[in-house]
């Protein structure tokens, strides 16, 4: 499965929702929502300071797995998972696909566990899995009922030490790929529009490809190649795992060590990507798309690490300008212009760099550079003005809200856990990201957005419709 943020939004918004759907609200419901949003900062500051951290303990096979614990015994539920170190860019550029690939192919069967025979064994003890690929790492995870730990660790080492890396396998997860490729991508409405985004942004890191690849790749490559490339990646040495839930920690120790202990070590993976050269001037561009009956305009930049500081005001930026009804450009351009069918600004933070899109869908005859220009005015007065209290307290409400959701599940702390380990370097931040985003001043939002957000160094990106010869 690939997913991205960008995408999601525009299924979501655009595909699935009426374009002509207004809520209307009157006066009244404005002085309370207003009253709500004050009440509602200080009830949830409150339930965040008084709330239970996260605790959890990590440590180090001897094979250089690390191993990630967290004991939470309020239900008999607990989620094993393991995240790898490897993605899309870490691909040869002839070979593109491979890690997405993967994702599929490693669940066709091991030595011990036949073939086809993965998802009955998880679905007949009361389990489900799934597993999901980004530029940068790939996750497995299986939630089992407590007493089914043992299954779920056995598994997952099966998946590392015993994989069947057949052709059998290869020829019926390489069509079960370029299904997904064209149900998700290909056929879907403004499905490639990232990938020609990505393509204008990055020219030199391999971020500048997609995470499903090109099919071509698969269909090129050699037995010989996907075994290598499972050989290379799938080490202990290249992964985490998270055991979630209702555990005891000394005897999952135990297990672990039975199970993931004796798989041997993999050589050490280094990583050497190239730079990108700084952004020196606007790029403007045009694509089409046979799915779409609706224009778009895509402004992009090219922006840090997802450990920089500055990727943190860049989301804040990204929910001042577009986070609900009651955002600057949704009530500028949607409910006061209605020059727009849809608005959002996303950041996209990613381990290497990061992309920051602005992108709207004209409502009727409008322009889209008379979007963007409106777009572009809000964000100048950004880079001038500081928002305004109200605003700053806004912000504060919604970012610990999201904490407050990210971690509300078993499933949702175990993939936290093994993110800030894997791809920040700091598995406490599970605890105390929000500290980050409390810290953010309003002086901090304007000098992000100058630094950032030059309508000079961006990449500007209509996409259109593709008419029919």
């Amino acid at each position: 499965m690939i997913t991205n943020e960008l995408f999601s939004y525009i299924y979501t918004f655009v595909v699935t929702k009426s374009y002509h759907q207004r809520q209307i609200f009157t006066n009244y419901t404005k002085i309370m929502k207003k009253f709500f949003l004050m009440f509602s900062v200080v009830l949830l500051s409150n339930t965040i300071l008084n709330a239970q951290q996260v605790d959890f303990t990590e440590y180090d096979l001897d094979n250089g797995m690390h191993v990630i614990l967290h004991q939470d015994n309020t239900a008999p539920v607990v989620t094993t998972a393991v995240m790898y170190h490897v993605g899309a860019k870490d691909e040869n550029p002839e070979r593109t696909g491979f890690a997405h690939f993967f994702e599929h192919l490693l669940f066709e069967g091991t030595a011990n566990i036949p073939r086809g025979e993965w998802f009955t064994i998880v679905t007949s003890n009361g389990g489900s899995n799934n597993a999901n690929t980004t530029d940068d790492r790939t996750y497995y995870y299986e939630i089992f009922p407590s007493n089914s730990l043992e299954l779920g660790l056995w598994m997952e080492s099966e998946r590392l030490l015993h994989p069947v890396i057949n052709q059998i396998g290869v020829d019926t997860q390489n069509e079960v790929v370029k299904e997904e490729k064209r149900l998700r991508v290909d056929n879907q409405p403004y499905g490639n529009i990232l990938a020609e985004i990505k393509k204008l942004i990055f020219k030199k890191h391999p971020y500048k490809g997609t995470t499903i690849g090109e099919m071509e790749h698969l269909d090129a490559a050699t037995l010989e190649e996907f075994k290598e490339f499972n050989k290379k990646f799938y080490v202990p040495n290249n992964a985490v795992l998270v055991v979630a839930g209702d555990i005891n920690i000394e005897k999952t120790k135990s297990m672990i060590e039975a199970y993931f202990g004796p798989i041997p070590k993999g050589k050490d993976i280094e990583r050497n990507f190239p730079k990108e050269d700084p952004v020196s001037q606007d790029v403007i561009a045009k694509a089409y798309d046979a799915n779409i009956q609706i224009p778009a305009i895509i402004g992009a930049y090219r922006t840090p690490s997802n450990k920089d500081r500055d990727t943190y005001v860049l989301s804040m930026i990204s929910s001042y300008l577009s986070g609900g009804k009651s955002s600057v450009l949704y009530k500028k351009l949607v409910d006061d212009q209605k020059q727009a069918l849809a608005v959002q600004a996303v950041n996209i933070s990613q381990e290497d760099y990061g992309t920051y899109a602005l992108f709207a869908l004209p409502l009727g005859d409008v322009k889209l550079m008379t979007l963007i220009n409106e777009i572009d005015e809000e964000i100048e007065i950004l880079k001038t003005d500081l928002i305004s209290e109200r605003q700053y307290q806004k912000l504060q409400n919604q970012f610990e809200n999201s904490f407050v959701n990210s971690n509300s599940s078993i499933s949702g702390i175990a993939n936290s856990l093994a993110r800030y380990y894997m791809l920040y370097g700091d598995v406490n931040l599970i605890n105390n990201e929000i500290d980050i985003y409390r810290s953010i001043t309003r002086e901090e939002i304007r000098d992000v957005a100058n630094k950032y957000l030059k309508a000079d160094e961006r990449a500007l990106l209509e996409y259109l419709p593709k008419k029919e010869n």
